[in-house]
């Protein structure tokens, strides 16, 4: 016999409260990374000292395996590809494909300012050298992070990528293969066998290769990791920028009276079955509807292959229905909650969704869910999770972006406006500034 699930109830029916009292009433769970940092301390270190020795006895020790060398010969990318089921391969290059198509709408172009007559600033905007995109391995294999991960970068125009990513001991010490076919079919030719802290570290900091090449340090790490790997990219950030320290992911569900029930608690579960740590939240003013979505999950557990982990993060203190009076209501839960991925199946579901605020992305309407945007609605899944997505984006092409400001005067330009620069230099007690500019025109003894 099915032992009923019901998702944990939070009922703001009747009550007003404040967006600090909202974000503490609502499901949330996260990790602790500082819990993880003084674990992680040392094999950032040893990497950062003893280069590739260390990260291998870290891969033979958490991974089980040690690679022939980091840097995963090019004939094996070939032959991953070559073996890959043709269903997988004509799923991943429409994925690529739809991605494309929206990244390259992204790229930003320079711009020229004329300030004044002869002084002029132009916005630059410029690749990123190196980056190393981060794709994990743990409960699932994930060809659609190497997508999402390298089809914005190639499209900012960085010059040099590496994929990292987690050698397997079922495959001889090499990332899963269809990692590896995702990224030669992408025209990515150097990827990393190395996982967990150990990658973050070694993309850092660099090494030389079991057979003497050399592993060159990334300029940028992107892509999501477990609380170790977060751990470490908090470790090595300063040496390296990162993109966001990633927690397990999320779900909100905005939805009404007319929402499907079928449909919410599959979308629920959907998200469920990446951690048992994984978020999914309904959000409804309908209680109908709850008890519905409750009676559904409970229905569609049976039918689930990873039914034990699903039910584990239902069942999480980062889980649950929030009841609210209305969908003005749900919007105030939804914009201080900030989930990573917010579905809207509501009623006039497009206007609804334009009054979204703080999500990573936003998927409207009964045929958007979150899985399409997982796979190939051409939009991006690395997202801010954590309420991060209330001051942060998710990846694009724009991360792989630096902007730099060109300035030019002429002597003009600069004469008509040094009075101003000498009078602020002053004002805050740095005369050297204002000097600066006036020995240009013999002002100073």
């Amino acid at each position: 016999m099915t032992t009923r699930l019901e998702l944990a109830r939070v009922d703001l029916r009747g009550r007003t409260p404040s967006v600090a009292q909202l974000r503490a009433a609502l499901p949330r769970g996260g990790v602790d990374v500082d819990s993880v940092l003084d674990r992680v301390r040392p094999v950032v270190e040893a990497i950062r000292d003893q280069g590739v020795s260390a990260a291998l006895e870290y891969s033979e020790r958490f991974d089980g395996v040690i690679p022939a060398t980091v840097r995963v010969p090019v004939t094996e990318l070939v032959a991953a590809l070559d073996a890959l089921d043709p269903t997988v391969r004509a799923a991943l290059e429409e994925a690529i494909a739809r991605v494309r198509a929206v990244h390259a709408d992204q790229r930003r172009t320079d711009t020229s300012t004329a300030v004044v007559p002869g002084g002029t600033v132009v916005e630059r905007w410029v690749p990123i050298e190196r980056v190393g995109l981060y794709v994990p391995g743990g409960n699932a294999v994930y060809p659609s992070s190497v997508v999402m991960n390298v089809v914005p970068a190639q499209t900012a125009g960085v010059g040099s990528l590496v994929v990292a990513s987690p050698p397997q001991a079922q495959f001889g010490g090499l990332p899963h293969p269809t990692v590896l076919a995702a990224a030669h079919l992408l025209g990515v030719d150097e990827v990393w066998a190395v996982g967990g802290a150990q990658s973050i570290a070694l993309l850092s900091y660099g090494g030389v290769d079991t057979d003497g090449a050399d592993l060159e340090p990334v300029d940028l790490i992107t892509g999501p990791g477990n609380i170790y790997v977060t751990a470490a990219k908090r470790l090595c950030r300063g040496s390296v920028g990162i993109d966001a320290e990633a927690g397990p992911t999320e779900i909100a569900i905005l939805a009404d009276a007319t929402a499907d029930p079928v449909h919410v608690a599959a979308d629920l579960i959907s998200q469920a079955e990446h951690d048992v740590l994984a978020a999914s939240v309904l959000i409804t003013d309908s209680e109908h509807l709850a008890d519905a979505v409750d009676a559904t999950l409970t229905a569609q557990l049976t039918t689930v292959k990873h039914a034990h982990r699903v039910s584990e993060a239902l069942r999480g203190k980062q889980s649950g229905t929030v009841l609210v009076d209305d969908i003005e209501q749900g919007l105030r839960v939804v914009n201080a909650y900030a989930a990573e991925h917010v579905e809207i199946q509501t009623a006039h579901a497009p206007t609804v969704a334009a009054k979204v605020r703080s999500a990573g992305a936003v998927f409207v309407g009964a045929y958007t869910p979150v899985s399409l945007g997982d796979y190939c609605a051409g939009s991006n899944h690395v997202l801010p999770t954590a309420g991060c997505a209330r001051h942060s984006s998710g990846l694009s092409v724009q991360t792989f972006l630096r902007g730099i400001h060109v300035v030019e005067y002429t002597e003009a330009a600069l004469k008509d406006v040094a009075g101003h620069v000498v009078a602020l230099a002053n004002a805050e007690d740095l005369p050297a500034h204002g000097q600066a500019v006036q020995a240009r025109f013999g002002a100073l003894a």
